[in-house]
C-alpha cells in the first residue's frame, strides 16, 4: 500500500531544511540528543487509533501536557528549541519537534530518516495516562501500543530501543525512568562512545542470538531429527 503525505510549499520545505541545521547544531552543542527523541515519542505516543485523537500534533508546548507525570522534564527541550522555532514561525509545532527527534536520531550516529512534513498543531492536549507505563509488563504493552497505536509486537521492539539511548544519562527521583530533570542529567554520551557502546550490545546480541541457535540446533539433532526423518541419519550400505 503507497503511503500517502500532506504537501507543503516550497518555502515550507526551504524552512524545514534550514531548521534541521539549526537543530544539529544545538543538539550537537548541549549533548541533548536522548532530550529530543523523548520529546518526539512522547508527543507521537499519545496517539489513539480508534478515535484519532492525541499523536504529534505540537500539544506538548502546552502547560498541562508538560504537567503529565510521564513527560517529567520535557520542559527543558521545549525552553531549548523555543529560540529556533521562533526563526521559523511558518513552521508549525508539531512538525518541528518530530524534526528535532530525527535529527536526535542521525546526531547519536543512527541512519537519515526521511522526514514528511505537513502535520498541523492542535490547540488540546490528549489526557493523561495514554503513554505506557515502564514499570508494568507486555500485557500494558501490548496494550498501549496494539490496542490504542495500532502497532506491532516488531514496532514495540524498535520503539523500545530508543531508551538505549536515554540509558546512558543518570538515574534520579526527579524521572522514573529518566534520571532527574536537570539538562546535565538529559544528555546522552558523544557519538563516538554512543555508537562503540552500540556496536558492543549488538555483537553481545548477536553472540546470544548464535549461540542459542547452537544449542537448539544441538538439541534438535540429537532428539527431533531421528524421530521425524530417521532414514536422513541412515548410512546407506555399499553394494
Amino acid at each position: 500500500m503507497t503511503k500517502c503525505y500532506p504537501t507543503v510549499s516550497e518555502e515550507y520545505q526551504k524552512s524545514v531544511e534550514k531548521a534541521k541545521r539549526k537543530l544539529r547544531g544545538l543538539i550537537a552543542e548541549k549533548n541533548c540528543a536522548p532530550l529530543m527523541l523523548r520529546l518526539a515519542w512522547h508527543s507521537a505516543g499519545t496517539f489513539d487509533v480508534k478515535t484519532k485523537t492525541g499523536g504529534p500534533f505540537g500539544t506538548m508546548k502546552h502547560p498541562a501536557e508538560l504537567a503529565h507525570a510521564a513527560n517529567n522534564g520535557l520542559d527543558i527541550a521545549v525552553r531549548l528549541l523555543e529560540p529556533i522555532k521562533e526563526q521559523f514561525p511558518n513552521l508549525t509545532y508539531a512538525d518541528f519537534y518530530q524534526l528535532a527527534g530525527v535529527v536526535a536520531v542521525e546526531i547519536t550516529g543512527g541512519p537519515e530518516i526521511p522526514f514528511h512534513p505537513g502535520r498541523e498543531d492542535k490547540p488540546h492536549p490528549p489526557p493523561e495516562g495514554r503513554l505506557p507505563d515502564a514499570t508494568k509488563g507486555s500485557d500494558h504493552l501490548r496494550q498501549v501500543f496494539s490496542a490504542q497505536m495500532g502497532l506491532s509486537d516488531q514496532d514495540i521492539v524498535a520503539l523500545s530501543g530508543g531508551h538505549t539511548l536515554v540509558c546512558a544519562t543518570r538515574r534520579g527521583p526527579g524521572l522514573r525512568d529518566h534520571g532527574p530533570p536537570t539538562l546535565s542529567s538529559l544528555t546522552t554520551l558523544t557519538s563516538r562512545s554512543f555508537c562503540r557502546e552500540r556496536r558492543k550490545a549488538f555483537f553481545s546480541y548477536q553472540l546470544t542470538k548464535f549461540s542459542c541457535q547452537i544449542l537448539f540446533s544441538v538439541h534438535w539433532l540429537k532428539n527431533m531429527l531421528p524421530m521425524r526423518m530417521p532414514s536422513l541419519l541412515t548410512t546407506p550400505k555399499l553394494t
